[in-house]
């Protein structure tokens, strides 16, 4: 689906959180503008660009200044599901990143943002070295998964660093401006490289 999306035009959800590739995205969304967006994406099975706040809440006042981070993940929706009128309850998965040039805002108060898809992270095995950080991740989805907490997408791919890398990246107590560099990182060896040193300053990993 995102091999043949237009790079002009695409409507942008400023959140404040990080969207990682391969990663799972919850929303509740009541704004009329992105009901209406949820609306035409599942009609026209198209994504939309998720895009973290440098500035300004999710719901903005009226005058209150924003600023939106220029890199970005597009999502597709997986499930949309209508529990009360007015209200959905969405979840997406990360795809593409994708670098804005241009956005312009509607007068309903829809971003759209003319953007270049940027590069998959190769696929490459963990390195020896990284084969703590590895099975501390595996250590950690059964913790979660033992509390009721189901965070990734399967399949899970421990084979996989730059998938390793992001899915610490998700769940690591760090800033959202750290998360956003991560993200950015066009290379996962050295993504799951700082992922790694975080822990073991940590003592999360040995």
């Amino acid at each position: 689906m995102t091999s043949d999306i237009s790079t002009t035009d695409l409507p942008l959800f400023p959140l404040q959180a990080v969207l990682f590739p391969g990663g799972l995205l919850s929303l509740k969304v009541f704004e009329a503008r992105y009901l209406d967006l949820m609306s035409a994406c599942l009609r026209e099975n198209t994504p939309f660009g998720v895009v973290s706040l440098r500035q300004g809440a999710e719901v903005r006042k009226p005058g209150e200044p924003v600023a939106l981070e220029e890199t970005g993940t597009l999502a597709e929706l997986l499930d949309v599901d209508s529990t009360q009128p007015g209200i959905l309850q969405v979840r997406c998965r990360g795809t593409r990143r994708f670098a804005v040039n241009r956005m312009r805002q509607q007068a309903d108060g829809l971003w759209l943002a003319n953007v270049d898809l940027l590069a998959d992270d190769e696929v490459s095995l963990p390195t020896d070295a990284m084969i703590e950080t590895v099975r501390g991740l595996a250590n950690a989805i059964a913790t979660l998964k033992q509390q009721g907490a189901q965070p990734f997408l399967k399949p899970f791919l421990f084979d996989n660093a730059g998938w390793v890398a992001n899915r610490w990246c998700e769940i690591l107590p760090i800033s959202l401006a750290a998360k956003q560099k991560l993200m950015e990182l066009p290379d996962a060896a050295v993504r799951l490289q700082l992922v790694d040193e975080f822990l073991r300053s940590k003592g999360v990993v040995k």
